[in-house]
């Protein structure tokens, strides 16, 4: 997870989109940021690509099979520390996913079209199986940095 984050380089990354919004926050002089920045780093978030196992390297290393879209995640700003020049925040992202087809996944072409996952979806919800979800729990802390002298105006 923590990796995937970091990889995401893509424009609506959340570590990228949280990156720029206390980049562009940033009171340098009182070495803070204001209370705004709490539903401004929120709207960020939900406009956002929440990380997702669905690369093609995903379908190679089985990701893509096991966990591919998530479910539940949760990211919280743990610290965050201003210096003269340099800032340092702490992120920690817990994401949460079942493992199954719910009626979103089978709604797609690409599970649809294939026999094997139709009859996977039936069978986990027909109620004399007493089917419960596999659930995968995942953590990572990720560090953003920056300088006062990188950041764009």
């Amino acid at each position: 997870l923590k990796d995937h984050i970091y990889r995401d380089k893509t424009e609506n990354s959340t570590l990228l989109r949280i990156k720029n919004v206390i980049e562009k926050n940033i009171n340098w002089d009182k070495k803070s940021c204001p209370e705004h920045i709490r539903k401004e780093l929120k709207d960020t978030i939900i406009d956002g690509k929440l990380p997702k196992f669905d690369r093609l390297q995903d379908v190679f290393n089985g990701m893509s099979i096991t966990v591919h879209d998530t479910w539940a995640t949760q990211i919280t700003l743990k610290s965050l520390q201003i210096d003269n020049e340099r800032y340092h925040a702490v992120l920690h992202y817990k994401v949460q996913d079942h493992f199954g087809l719910d009626t979103l996944d089978i709604s797609k072409s690409r599970f649809k079209q294939f026999h094997f996952f139709r009859l996977w979806f039936v069978l986990q919800r027909y109620n004399k199986f007493g089917f419960k979800p596999f659930m995968t729990n995942m953590e990572a802390t990720v560090d953003l940095v920056g300088r006062r002298n990188e950041i764009k105006k």
